[in-house]
């Protein structure tokens, strides 16, 4: 009893923001988690899609893009195709409704997937991007979305036909 009577106020609020101090995230967390923490605002989860018609340069770029991501200390969360879009484009005879020429046009489809990326070095990386970005060749960025998920992956037909002849039947069995 006689230490706290000896301290004075002063002493005891310098103890109190030292406290404070030590345990400035919550009750258990330590101090440092707060100096980990980025000093600029960052971004979530960005997808760089990229579009084009000739395969082995959309390949090309896709990989020189990544390289060059994992360099600049991006992180690469994922990269993936996405299966070609067949277009089929058809020229007709002038004044008729005869077909001069079809063609069967592929759209292929690069997806990069970054995260965590900090909002000084977004424009950086775009200005990068388009710096580079051969002839033929499209890019968006935009934030992830479920339906980025979706389109990823093929469907099976056949597992389909056979998941509905199935369903015709009565459904799965049980057994137990």
């Amino acid at each position: 009893m006689n230490i706290f009577r000896r301290l004075c106020l002063k002493d005891i609020t310098k103890i109190i923001q030292s406290e404070a101090r030590c345990y400035s995230g919550g009750l258990y967390e330590p101090h440092y988690l707060d100096e980990m923490k980025s000093k600029t605002p960052l971004y979530d989860t960005l997808n760089i899609i990229l579009r084009g018609y000739d395969y082995p340069i959309l390949e090309n770029y896709q990989k020189q893009l990544h390289n060059l991501l994992k360099n600049m200390e991006i992180d690469v969360e994922e990269s993936w195709a996405i299966p070609p879009q067949h277009i089929q484009i058809s020229t007709y005879k002038p004044k008729s409704d005869l077909v001069q020429s079809q063609f069967l046009l592929k759209t292929y489809e690069r997806i990069i997937q970054i995260t965590d990326v900090p909002s000084i070095q977004l424009p950086i990386i775009i200005r990068v991007i388009e710096a580079g970005l051969p002839a033929g060749v499209s890019v968006n960025i935009r934030p992830h979305e479920e339906a980025d998920e979706e389109n990823r992956y093929i469907p099976d037909s056949e597992l389909n036909a056979l998941k509905s002849e199935l369903e015709e039947l009565g459904g799965p069995s049980k057994k137990k």
